[in-house]
């Protein structure tokens, strides 16, 4: 399979690099990655400064080290860089869990988001941590669910977003596909001032997550399993407090 890789923590981050070993002596291998960190850059795109691609060598993959933003590398390595059209696009495996909003602000799932918008079925993956060997058994796990007989892509119009809980607490054993759950943040801007005597913030905080709705990707990760979480690019609400009509008065024409 002809699979694009990408993702938020960069072309050197321990959890693309895990992926691309797991997968490239398997398929046909491409990466598209920021050359440094681009985490929670949401779906920015970069239209006011010209955007450069970099090769890095590697043995099992053909990758480009771009100086934009995760969307800009999914966006270009699909319609300019790569030969032809990609199956698959995997973005991750990200440093640390995208869960309930933080997938409006996720780098890693806007690159996802980018390979649905041009047609191509994508996955966004996160784990639960930092450490190497989480990292590598959670690519590990992904090679083998691609070939496993359950293994069906994302529909048009939509993409899989994955999170992988950490394996110091156990090795997962179950993977549920879960609707988004909450994951609110307790944000904290830290007032200082530089050495020129400038002001400024710096916005730190933690994730506050509810944890009692278990049938949810924030509960179910926190319970052990692999979290599932089909986002849809249809976003329109019904639920509605105004009128579905307003005419206006002829003053206005």
């Amino acid at each position: 399979m002809r699979i694009l890789l990408t993702n938020d923590d960069g072309i050197d981050a321990g959890g693309l690099q895990a992926l691309r070993q797991a997968l490239g002596s398997i398929h046909e291998l491409y990466i598209a990655a920021p050359e440094k960190e681009q985490s929670a850059m949401s779906h920015a795109i970069t239209m006011h400064k010209p955007l450069h691609a970099h090769s890095i060598a590697y043995p099992d993959a053909t990758a480009w080290a771009v100086n934009g933003t995760p969307a800009d590398c999914a966006k270009l390595g699909i319609e300019a860089l790569l030969p032809s059209k990609p199956q698959l696009v995997l973005s991750g495996i990200n440093h640390g869990s995208n869960l309930g909003r933080d997938v409006f602000y996720s780098g890693t799932v806007s690159a996802a988001m980018e390979g649905m918008f041009l047609g191509i079925p994508s996955i966004a993956l996160s784990y639960n941590g930092r450490d190497e060997a989480g990292l590598r058994w959670s690519a590990e796990f992904v090679c083998w669910w691609l070939s496993h007989e359950s293994f069906v892509a994302p529909l048009p119009g939509t993409l899989y977003n994955v999170n992988i809980p950490n394996i110091k607490d156990g090795l997962p054993a179950t993977m549920v596909r879960v609707p988004l759950g909450r994951r609110e943040y307790n944000n904290d801007f830290h007032r200082r001032v530089d050495p020129r005597g400038n002001e400024y913030f710096w916005l730190a905080g933690k994730p506050c997550d509810d944890i009692a709705e278990p049938n949810s990707d924030v509960g179910a990760l926190a319970g052990g399993m692999i979290t599932l979480t089909v986002l849809d690019m249809e976003v329109t609400s019904e639920r509605l407090a105004t009128a579905d009509r307003l005419d206006l008065p002829p003053s206005f024409s």
